[in-house]
């Protein structure tokens, strides 16, 4: 059964309402640009064919309810004027209280924050039923988060008619993230998940929003890329994002800078002359990464898919040793399928676990995928999840 089918089916169950429509958004990879969005950086990702639908129903009432196939048998409903209660304030603070589950946070925020940034008031728009499924891995680096968010997003602007822009409903989701969640991402997982296109990478400037598509090549080209999920689960809502995150704000006030957007190559000398050394590390990749991006908007323009190989071996060494955001299954990832014939390598997403990307040859995937498989075996990993991903459109409706 498809994901839009079950998607239908968990509303079903949750409601007697006659369908309104089934609206889903896309998973993301990143082909190149690694923490830089929340940087006012440069990122190149792109839409994948793995979505997240949400099948919705109109209620009579002023409650917003939510269910996943992740979680059936407990659907998390609130009052749509707690809303603004609940989520404003302290990121993160109701799911840290316990009072909304995570996974239901996000397509309760994006409510909250939609809401907030149409001006509209709780009374003026209906009650829902969300029922949610998705063929995107969670905790893999492809976005599943952004993913709920597009789907969820896209519905409420059509159902409550809120006439929101598409690039301000990528920014409603990622206010969603940060606030109502507490993960301290950028924009980049919400605007390629919400905005990609058939065939194209999302060319982002993070600083002005500014965005254009930037024609991949991979099939003209005889290439296949391969997404590798490691199956190491992460949270960007914990841990050594936010370090990382504090570590570039560290970096760019010793600086006297805005953002890290503002050094080049070249002011890194000055850069290690001012900073100890970690968070000079951190600055070091957040500015050779910006530069590798644009290096590989301009290599596929150039010269195509087929030259950008060593600009995402040197994305992933950059990750693995100056962001310190790589683990050992990426690692033997990345390394074991440039082994065996990749192009390119590099882990892709926030980091610590997730998946790596491998740009290989049209034919080759089972040579690649097998030897990545006995990598895993002989280092005593866990079997990782293989698998292609074309570039797709973004977020819409689907019924």
């Amino acid at each position: 059964m498809s994901a839009l089918d079950e998607a239908r089916d968990l509303l079903a169950s949750l409601s007697g309402a006659p369908v309104a429509g089934v609206w889903s958004s896309a998973g993301r990879v990143n082909l190149i640009g690694e923490h830089t969005d929340y940087n006012e950086g440069f990122v190149l990702p792109f839409a994948i064919d793995r979505r997240t639908y949400a099948a919705v129903g109109v209620r009579a009432d002023d409650i917003v309810r939510v269910a996943s196939t992740f979680d059936p048998d407990h659907p998390v409903e609130m009052p749509i004027a707690r809303l603004a209660t609940v989520f404003a304030g302290d990121a993160g603070a109701a799911v840290q209280r316990g009072e909304v589950p995570e996974w239901a946070a996000y397509p309760l925020g994006v409510a909250w924050a939609a809401l907030d940034a149409a001006g509209r008031g709780a009374h003026t728009v209906a009650g829902l039923d969300i029922a949610f499924a998705s063929d995107v891995p969670v905790g893999a680096g492809l976005s599943s988060s952004a993913a709920i968010e597009g789907a969820t997003a896209f519905a409420l602007d059509e159902l409550w008619q809120l006439g929101l822009e598409g690039i301000q409903l990528a920014q409603i989701g990622r206010t969603a993230e940060n606030e109502a969640v507490g993960a301290p991402t950028g924009i980049m997982d919400q605007v390629s998940s919400m905005l990609g296109r058939v065939d194209a990478g999302t060319f982002l400037d993070c600083r002005s929003l500014e965005f254009e598509p930037v024609d991949l090549g991979f099939a003209r080209e005889g290439l296949v890329l391969l997404v590798i999920d490691t199956q190491v689960k992460h949270a960007h809502s914990t841990g050594g994002y936010r370090d990382r995150r504090e570590a570039c704000e560290r970096g760019a006030a010793h600086l006297g800078v805005p953002a890290l957007r503002n050094v080049g190559v070249d002011d890194l000398d000055r850069a290690r002359s001012v900073l100890d050394e970690v968070t000079f590390r951190r600055v070091r990749h957040i500015v050779t990464e910006n530069q590798r991006v644009l290096d590989t908007v301009r290599t596929l323009r150039e010269q195509g898919p087929r030259a950008i190989g060593e600009l995402l071996l040197a994305s992933h060494a950059s990750m693995r040793d100056d962001f310190e955001i790589s683990v050992a299954e990426l690692d033997t990832a990345v390394d074991a399928a440039v082994a065996a014939g990749a192009l390119g390598a590099r882990m892709t997403g926030g980091g610590f676990g997730g998946a790596a990307i491998a740009l290989v040859e049209a034919g080759a995937e089972e040579h690649v995928s097998r030897a990545v498989t006995d990598a895993f075996a002989q280092a005593g990993f866990a079997q990782p999840r293989i698998f292609p991903v074309t570039a797709s459109a973004g977020a819409g409706r689907d019924v």
